[in-house]
């Protein structure tokens, strides 16, 4: 129970920690896990390890386990991807995919082959496990980095659809040169054992992820599932389809779940979203406890096997493989020479291709089904450290170096100094204008159509779109926009708002209006997010636009001129913006810290500047 517990903790610490200063959660959670596995037994007074996942599973339920959970984290990446989205990037990722998995698939063969003296068929089976990239490590990645849309789109695909791809690889060369060659069912000959095996995986996966998807898309569009058993469904669909298919065909369930995913994407799939957040935050818990358990798992002997000869073989894989893959396989593209140099560095290996290690590791160490040679025994024990050792280099490479080089290559994505409406009332609208004016671009979004042909007739950039609606997202990747401010009347929508665009613009440049009951708050327990001031709650707003219809200016000639501005007696004074004098914009929240330069403009709602300046002086005189 305690280890069971210690997982968790453990796991959550990892991740606070990867949050804090910002890498990759795989880092700390590998190091967590050989501290409290094998390097613990260089400490612990009977040598046993701190973490033993063979005390908290029994039999073959550790593996399970794990296989089950990766399922589920394919899933997560497949309702991410878009078809709509790699249309433009589409025979780049194709490429990636299969003429770049070849050259991995032989190149991490005969590396492994040539220089660690690995036997043929098991450096093979390496080089099928150095294929896949890791979609939960290329997330925080691209999340952090923020670089383009092509680097972004090719990245993400590549590494969620190529993870099924190199396990499907493993298991034709596990089937054909271990399972064939030690006299196992091998009717037909060793090409008819690999036809039979590669169709039935692609036949097996494909079937049972469109059907799980089917039917769990038919439940979800005729409401036939209550809103408290969504996500409990939704998991079980996931499970069913990987089970299932692996049940048929061994290691067809990482395809199923993947196809599932991209088919309930790319329908018009109602509580997608919810099922989303769902799955991303148990993604985090399994992701958590996956890489603890399988780095604990591994002995000190076999950690002992690696020697410097493997630094050797993770550098061919990074520094010569990866580059060969992508730049052929970007050849005639309209990519950049700065986009392909940056794509050829990310490529970190991720949770499958620990998973599947660990899995053909325990099959080929079974004295019940393989007779192996001492030499070749040994060498099935380092397939797994060896391949850590390439998650953890790849991961520390890439995670540490990834946002420097695209600074450096400056393949980062533009940041876009548009503005995004929730809400095309005429409190929207008079504050659009004044944006425009300034040559800001805006866009803006209400339900109500009055409303979006009173902001089009006014000149403004209107759509009459919800935000809730799933298709809003690629809709506005065709907008130049990078702000949110939320700014309708229901107080549940700006908070769905804001969280549902967080992820996209980021903490500080999602905004909303006040709520009722934050406004008894105390300005310093207020949501740093509120806009103007924190005292305009949507009643204010709408009654000062109609007292005072246009935004207006005043100068800011010291801090206390501002605090004095923002004292109104009359509380007729809504703040919007601070104007600098090299045209950006601060947004008055409800704790700005105001950094004030000479020529530095308040952007207001209320009554005309001389009545402003009148008000200030009474207060604090020539303020």
């Amino acid at each position: 129970m305690i280890e069971l517990a210690a997982l968790l903790v453990l796991g959550m610490m990892a991740q606070w920690i990867a949050w804090r200063v910002k890498v990759p959660a795989i880092f700390p959670l590998i190091i967590i896990g050989l501290a409290f596995g094998p390097l613990s037994t260089l400490i612990s007074p009977d040598g046993s390890k701190f973490i033993n996942p063979d005390n908290i599973f029994a039999g073959q339920t550790m593996y399970y386990f794990v296989s089950l959970a990766v399922g589920v984290i394919l899933f997560e990446g497949g309702l991410t991807l878009k078809f709509k989205e790699v249309r433009h990037v589409a025979s780049t990722v194709r490429n990636l995919l299969l003429v770049g998995s070849i050259v991995m698939f032989v190149g991490g063969g005969l590396a492994a082959a040539y220089i660690l003296g690995m036997n043929m068929r098991l450096a093979l089976l390496f080089g099928a496990l150095v294929i896949v990239t890791g979609p939960t490590v290329i997330a925080p990645i691209l999340s952090s980095v923020k670089p383009n849309k092509n680097i972004a789109t090719i990245l993400k695909w590549e590494g969620i659809i190529i993870d099924p791809i190199g396990a499907l690889v493993a298991v034709l060369v596990y089937e054909l040169l271990f399972v064939a060659s030690y006299g196992h069912d091998m009717e037909g000959g060793i090409t008819a054992l690999a036809l039979r095996t590669f169709l039935l995986v692609i036949s097996v996966g494909c079937s049972f992820g469109f059907f799980s998807g089917f039917f769990l898309y038919q439940l979800l569009k005729r409401d036939l599932l209550p809103e408290f058993l969504t996500n409990v469904a939704a998991l079980g669909f996931v499970l069913f389809a990987f089970a299932g298919a692996d049940a048929l065909q061994s290691e067809s369930g990482l395809l199923s779940v993947t196809v599932m995913g991209i088919m309930l994407a790319n329908l018009n799939t109602p509580k997608i979203a919810k099922i989303l957040d769902f799955k991303e935050d148990l993604t985090v818990l399994l992701i958590s406890l996956l890489f603890i358990i399988l780095a604990s798992n591994i002995d000190m002997s076999e950690l002992l096997l690696l020697g410097w000869d493997s630094l050797y073989v993770f550098a061919i894989v990074v520094f010569v493989l990866r580059p060969m893959a992508v730049f052929i396989s970007t050849y005639k593209s309209n990519l950049t020479f700065r986009e392909k140099l940056f794509i050829s560095w990310i490529g970190p290996k991720g949770i499958v291709a620990a998973a599947v290690a660990s899995l053909f590791s325990l099959y080929l160490l079974d004295t019940d089904k393989f007779q192996l040679s001492d030499e070749l025994y040994s060498q099935v024990q380092m397939l797994v450290p060896l391949t850590f050792a390439i998650i953890l280099g790849t991961v520390t490479l890439n995670g540490l170096t990834a946002k420097p080089l695209a600074k450096l290559l400056k393949v980062l994505k533009k940041e876009s100094n548009g503005i995004l409406f929730v809400g095309a009332h005429e409190s929207s609208i008079a504050i659009a204008e004044y944006l425009k004016s300034l040559d800001f671009p805006v866009v803006l979004i209400d339900t109500s159509g009055r409303n979006v042909k009173n902001a089009r007739v006014r000149g403004l950039n209107a759509m009459e779109e919800n935000v809730l609606s799933e298709e809003l997202s690629e809709e506005l990747s065709l907008q130049d926009v990078g702000t949110l401010l939320a700014l309708t009347p229901s107080n549940d929508l700006n908070i769905f708002a804001c969280r549902k665009f967080r992820k996209e613009f980021g903490d500080d440049k999602t905004f909303r209006l006040i709520t009722v009951n934050e406004m008894k708050l105390s300005t310093l327990t207020r949501p740093a997010n509120i806009l103007f001031g924190g005292d305009a709650d949507f009643i204010k707003l709408t009654e000062l636009i109609r007292k005072y219809p246009t935004v207006k200016e005043i100068d800011i000639s010291s801090k206390l001129n501002f605090k004095a501005i923002l004292e109104n007696e009359e509380d007729d004074l809504i703040p919007l913006f601070i104007r600098k004098k090299n045209g950006k914009l601060d947004i008055v929240t409800a704790n700005l810290d105001i950094q004030y330069q000479d020529g530095d403009k308040l952007a207001y709602i209320g009554p005309p500047s001389t009545e402003i300046v009148k008000e200030a002086e009474k207060i604090y005189g020539q303020a």
